[in-house]
Order: C-alpha cells, then sequence, then structure tokens
C-alpha cells in the first residue's frame, strides 16, 4: 500500500511543478523593471538648471502694435540662429555648436514678448546663457531698428535658478513604473492568440491531473475499512 502511494504523490509534484505562471505576469514584472530603470536614472543623472530671460519688442511711433508683435515671431527664430549664437559666445564662454543645445526661444501669438531660456548643470552658467543670447539678439536686431520700426528690450534678465528644472528620483521612478506597466499590459495583449490558448489548455491539463491524482472519497472510506480488518 505504501508502494503504490508514493509514485502517487511524486506524479502529483511533478504536475504541480509543470504548472505555467500566471498569465499576467509580465505587467507586474515590467512594472518593477521600469521603476528600477527610472529610479536609476533619476539618482544617476546630474541636475539640470534653467534660466529665463524675456525681452519685448517695442514699436515706434511711427509703427503699428501689430507690427511689433509680427517681428517678435520672427526674431523668436533667429534668436538660435549662428549668427545670434556667434555674438553671445563669448560671454557664454561655450561653443556655439554647444550654446545651440542649451538655449531655447519661445513667443506667444498674442504677445510681443521672447522668453529665452538657458540650460546648464549649473545655475549660474544657465543665466549667463539666456542672458548672453538675450543680448546678443538685442544687439543684432536693433541694428536695424530704424528701418523696421521695432526695437528689442529686455524686459526681464534671468538670474541663478535655485531649483534644478530637471525630474527627481521619485518622478523618474513613478515615470518608469507607468512606463513598465504600460509595456507589459501591450506586451499581453499583443502576444498571439495561438499562445495564449495554448498556456490556457496546459494549465486545465494540469488542474485535471492534479485532480485525477486525488484519491476518491469511497476509494478512501474502503482502504481505511481495509486496513483496519487487518
Amino acid at each position: 500500500m505504501a508502494d503504490t502511494a508514493e509514485p502517487k504523490k511524486s506524479t502529483h509534484r511533478r504536475r504541480i511543478r509543470l504548472l505555467p505562471p500566471p498569465a499576467w505576469w509580465p505587467l507586474p514584472v515590467a512594472a518593477l523593471l521600469g521603476l528600477a530603470a527610472g529610479g536609476a536614472y533619476g539618482v544617476l543623472k546630474a541636475p539640470e538648471y534653467a534660466a529665463t530671460s524675456y525681452v519685448v519688442a517695442v514699436p515706434d511711433d511711427t509703427t503699428e502694435p501689430a507690427t511689433a508683435l509680427g517681428f517678435a515671431q520672427a526674431y523668436a527664430r533667429i534668436a538660435t540662429s549662428s549668427s545670434t549664437l556667434a555674438y553671445a559666445q563669448p560671454r557664454a564662454g561655450i561653443g556655439v555648436r554647444q550654446l545651440r543645445t542649451q538655449v531655447r526661444a519661445e513667443t506667444s501669438p498674442e504677445s510681443p514678448m521672447i522668453a529665452i531660456t538657458g540650460t546648464a548643470k549649473s545655475p549660474s552658467e544657465a543665466a549667463d546663457i539666456a542672458n548672453a543670447v538675450a543680448d546678443a539678439l538685442s544687439l543684432s536686431s536693433n541694428q536695424a531698428a530704424k528701418n523696421t520700426g521695432v526695437q528689442l528690450l529686455l524686459f526681464n534678465q534671468a538670474v541663478a535658478p535655485s531649483d534644478p528644472a530637471s525630474a527627481s528620483a521619485t518622478l523618474s521612478g513613478a515615470v518608469g513604473l507607468c512606463a513598465g506597466g504600460l509595456l507589459g499590459g501591450l506586451w499581453m495583449l499583443a502576444r498571439p492568440a495561438g499562445r495564449r490558448r495554448a498556456e490556457e489548455g496546459t494549465a486545465v491539463v494540469a488542474a485535471a491531473g492534479e485532480f485525477a491524482s486525488l484519491p476518491a472519497q469511497g476509494d478512501h472510506s474502503e482502504t481505511k475499512e481495509k486496513e483496519s480488518v487487518r
């Protein structure tokens, strides 16, 4: 009797080991990997600072305000041009190619204001870049002010920021967690239907085999009666 029960137990254990993982396992795994990657990126990446200076297009007495608005849009486009950055290079202290990657100009279609933002690894360098480009843009545009009827004036000078503009490690980890969960969910949806049906069929067969390996209630009682008679 003991010899018959032992093979059943070993077969039952093998069937349990062959059970496939749940179908939703990629979701938590991808989410955890995204959390780890995002947190590591936030910790290892050096903080980046941003400083912004503002210049405004001012029309003269013979020019309509709408004209100044149009010139503000045009000057915002040439703020990062090679000629403007060449003027700003000596004060910024970096090359034109690098300066182009660390400055951007933005404007609004409803306002003649131009925002020039410099980014760098240190707060003072970010402010120097923004102010250098703002001064260079004002200087180059004001040389043609007599012909255009519009003059660029410095509205607000950039100051060194106290807090970095880059995301913190907590925020990077949260973004990585969401991205990983999204990718895991997409991977689950993109799996071939045949593979999903095969996994489900394997789970059903394993569960049926586990159920079949269990002794029936009548067999169990009959075995007990035989053992008591013996």
